[in-house]
């Protein structure tokens, strides 16, 4: 019996040492498992977010647009490239000295682009629209105020005034209206186009008379405007002008006066592709349809 037991018991010893060795060598093996995991772990590079290249959409959205481009005021242009200040004296229906005098320009050729040149008397400006008025605000007193129903309308309460309408060109009166007479005798051979042709081309022949249309100043006369050749240009009021080009002749000269049909240059084809008459008028400076203006042939 004693050596059964002793030989049991020298068994179990064995398995518990088996067992022992067994789980540590779990142990072991876990650990070890552990450790690489962490190293790899270790070894991967944290992911980089960069934010420097990239904005949210919401921010792009909201991106403050760009200030428009301020418009010259009433009275005035600027200056472009390709003007001249005769080219905007005619389209301003004025007398490019008086655009000279009216800018302090000793030199009518010395303009720059971008320069603003009042175009319009400087009495004739339009005057600064008068400020908004103030509205004052009277202390309420809580004891005094009475309830009043929706519908009904307070006695003392007035009506917002209206604001002022923006200021328009003076139209021109009936005594500005002028009976044009026709300023050759050729026949019509290019009509009005308010954007490829600013008037009426008249055919004829070299040396056949130009004639002032009506009674005017001669406010231009020279080769100055490209496109129009030798070109007289008359003023005949506040609201007209007109304007003949391509002559092969001038018979006047600047600031002088003209009647109703006179002889005031030869048809020519200077700055053009044949012999013809350009001619022109303009209403407060913009172009109209000559023939709404001359006697019917």
């Amino acid at each position: 019996m004693n050596q059964m037991a002793r030989h049991d018991l020298g068994h179990t010893r064995a398995q518990g040492r088996t067992a022992q060795r067994a789980l540590t060598w779990s142990v072991l093996g876990l650990a070890l498992l552990v450790s690489a995991c962490g190293s790899q772990r270790v070894a991967r590079p944290a992911p980089v977010d960069d934010r420097g290249t990239s904005r949210p959409a919401a921010e792009s959205a909201t991106a403050t647009p760009a200030p428009a481009a301020a418009q010259p005021r009433v009275g005035y242009v600027t200056v472009q490239p390709g003007d001249t200040l005769y080219r905007i004296a005619l389209n301003a229906g004025q007398d490019y000295r008086d655009i000279a005098t009216w800018n302090n320009l000793p030199n009518p050729n010395a303009i720059e682009v971008g320069q603003l040149l009042r175009v319009v008397p400087p009495t004739a400006a339009a005057p600064a629209p008068a400020p908004a008025p103030s509205v004052g605000t009277a202390p309420v007193n809580s004891g005094s105020v009475a309830s009043r129903p929706l519908s009904e309308t307070s006695p003392s309460a007035a009506p917002a005034p209206a604001p002022a309408p923006a200021p328009t060109p003076a139209p021109a009166v009936a005594g500005d209206d002028i009976q044009f007479v026709w300023p050759a005798s050729g026949p019509v051979i290019a009509g009005f186009d308010e954007n490829t042709n600013k008037g009426v081309s008249i055919g004829g022949k070299i040396g056949d008379p130009v004639v002032a249309a009506a009674d005017g100043r001669v406010v231009y006369a020279g080769a100055g405007l490209r496109g129009y050749g030798n070109l007289i240009i008359l003023q005949h009021n506040n609201t007209y002008l007109t304007a003949y080009a391509h002559n092969q002749a001038l018979l006047v000269r600047e600031n002088q006066s003209v009647r109703q049909g006179q002889k005031i240059a030869e048809m020519g084809s200077s700055d053009a592709d044949r012999v013809k008459l350009h001619f022109e008028v303009r209403r407060q400076g913009k172009p109209v349809d000559p023939l709404a203006h001359l006697p019917k042939r």
